[in-house]
């Protein structure tokens, strides 16, 4: 069952269906884990850009993300409700930016950038706390895979 507040988004608005990450945000359970789990097939999508072009598409992503974040909020009438994941979708591209080739590097980024995206340690929560609205919404995501990216260059410098 749909939650009453979401009744208020139009999907065929493409705003609205973005924020909710093509629909994912809409699961009821984990709705974030559902949003990252949508932002795979993109990521794989444009894994093979040079860096350059992929941090650039996720640049884009971001600014883009604040618009879309914040009309969602607004049709929703609620601040960061957990079906707009497409926060989610950048933070996970950021933890994938020049990651190695291969499946287990898909499964560790999902997983790290979970971790940070739920944890929120510090400067996360501190973003998280004290910027709202569409910006707040996305920066908070953007440090969490910046954190996770941070991890998974770490590990791929150890294991390589």
């Amino acid at each position: 069952m749909i939650k009453p507040e979401l009744k208020r988004l139009d999907l065929r608005n493409p705003l609205h269906l973005l924020a909710v990450g093509f629909g994912s945000g809409l699961s009821p359970k984990a709705p974030g884990t559902m949003g990252t789990l949508a932002a795979i097939p993109l990521y794989l999508l444009v894994s093979g850009l040079p860096t350059p072009w992929f941090i650039a598409l996720l640049a884009l992503g971001f600014v883009a993300g604040i618009r879309l974040c914040q009309a969602a909020t607004d049709a929703i009438g609620m601040p960061d409700h957990g079906a707009i994941v497409w926060d989610e979708i950048i933070g996970f591209g950021v933890t994938m930016i020049a990651a190695p080739a291969g499946w287990i590097w898909v499964v560790i980024g999902f997983a790290l950038f979970r971790l940070f995206d739920v944890l929120k340690p510090w400067p996360i929560s501190w973003f998280d706390r004290r910027i709202h609205g569409g910006l707040g919404i996305m920066l908070d995501d953007l440090i969490a895979g910046l954190f996770a990216l941070l991890g998974m260059q770490l590990l791929a410098f150890w294991l390589a």
